[in-house]
């Protein structure tokens, strides 16, 4: 059986994805926007020895398998695909034919990464984060833009700028923290400062933000200075959990428990719950799973071994009971998912249009990874595999007072 047949039995042409073998062989190139080209027999060996995201990921980043066309048309015709019309004789074919490339296990790619040590202890979780993270500040800058945020915006309209959806995302967290000038503010896991900076100019407030990675914290150092903010601001590079201070207005996590595990929530929500002032709220801003049907992680995944190692995701019913069960009333939750999805497909575009200089920046496998990740992630939200969630959670005082007012307008806190 030649590749294009295997293909074409599994793959229903109304898809619209082609199909190009090193063998020669072709199925529904002609007119087709995306096509996907086995380049080597190596290709065949990932797919076939990992048949789901992650082999997909390692003949991709390895640079055996190529995509023609946009990555997120790529998937999104391939996804989801339910093989009710492949029949269990020619199931039981393409196994007896491909059994050989399953059983060769080449090596994976040199960016796929397994962790050693104790899971979330403080030197994995700065691997983990610095894997990441530390890719290039110059990377980053062409890929996020001006505001390097580099988690969910918020669209004011669906047609906004990136940058004024990222302007709108810090601002919407300002105002359901009840940001006032005067107030402290803990930004934990703070990325290139971006909140931190927001908070310090428009609502007048000092704060402190952390992260584990170097490079973050030396540009978001540098953009305080060149701010002139020295004296309200400060990007530290360190674990959320080595942090002394106390008495804390507000805290904000944005994009920081996605990296924590399920195993430390009811330490890590209990820390911020220190951190605070009686009538202190904390906003969390996370990714979450649309349900708790799934395991937070999946170690044999793309996400895991090339992108987020030792990520996890939770329902947002379980991050609500463990943030209640630390002592936080929760006042307000919104899910942001649309938004997400919009996020992503921007971050797309702009690797795109500077592709040359991510590449040159980062190298070809790292472009690559993100070129996947991303037109997946920008799937995920629009299938609703992954939601986006900020939880406003309160510290009530001993006598049980809020400080949240009795109804908050629309207006204070529009998305």
């Amino acid at each position: 059986m030649d590749l294009a047949t295997a293909f074409a039995t599994v793959v229903p042409a109304d898809r619209g994805v082609g199909f190009r073998g090193y063998d020669g062989s072709e199925f529904n190139t002609i007119g087709s926007q995306v096509i996907m080209e086995i380049k080597t027999p190596r290709a065949m060996q990932y797919l076939a020895g990992a048949p789901n995201q992650l082999g997909l990921a390692r003949a991709y980043v390895s640079g055996d398998m190529e995509i023609h066309g946009s990555a997120y048309e790529f998937l999104r015709r391939l996804y989801p695909m339910p093989l009710d019309h492949v029949s269990w004789r020619a199931r039981t074919k393409l196994a007896r034919e491909f059994l050989p490339f399953a059983l060769a296990r080449p090596e994976p790619p040199a960016l796929e990464r397994r962790l050693r040590g104790r899971r979330h202890s403080k030197t994995r979780d700065a691997e983990a984060i610095q894997h990441h993270y530390d890719v290039s500040n110059r990377f980053y800058s062409r890929v996020l833009g001006p505001s390097m945020a580099y988690t969910c915006a918020v669209f004011p309209v669906a047609d906004a700028s990136l940058e004024q959806a990222q302007e709108e995302k810090f601002d919407l967290v300002c105002r359901k923290l009840g940001l006032t000038s005067g107030m402290r503010l803990l930004d934990v896991g703070c990325g290139w400062g971006g909140m931190v900076l927001h908070a310090v100019k428009n609502y007048g407030v000092t704060a402190i933000g952390v992260t584990l990675s170097e490079q973050q914290a030396q540009w978001g150092q540098r953009a305080i200075a060149d701010a002139g903010l020295e004296n309200s601001a400060q990007i530290r590079f360190s674990d959320y959990r080595n942090v002394r201070e106390t008495g804390f207005d507000a805290v904000s996590s944005i994009g920081l428990t996605e990296h924590i595990g399920r195993g430390q929530y009811d330490a890590y929500f209990a820390f911020l719950l220190d951190k605070l002032r009686p009538e202190g709220r904390l906003l969390n801003h996370m990714i979450t799973r649309p349900d708790g049907s799934e395991p937070s992680h999946y170690k044999r995944s793309f996400i895991n071994r090339y992108v987020f190692p030792d990520g996890e995701l939770s329902s947002i019913g379980l991050i609500i009971s463990h943030m209640n069960d630390a002592g936080f009333e929760i006042r307000h939750d919104e899910n942001l998912r649309e938004h997400y999805a919009l996020t992503c497909a921007k971050w797309c575009d702009n690797l795109d249009t500077h592709w040359e200089e991510c590449v040159n920046e980062a190298g070809l496998p790292a472009a690559r990874v993100w070129r996947m990740y991303m037109a997946a992630s920008r799937l995920g939200f629009e299938l609703n595999t992954i939601e986006l969630h900020q939880i406003l959670g309160v510290k009530l005082a001993d006598n049980g007072a809020s400080g949240v007012p009795l109804r908050v307008s629309g207006e204070t806190w529009r998305a």
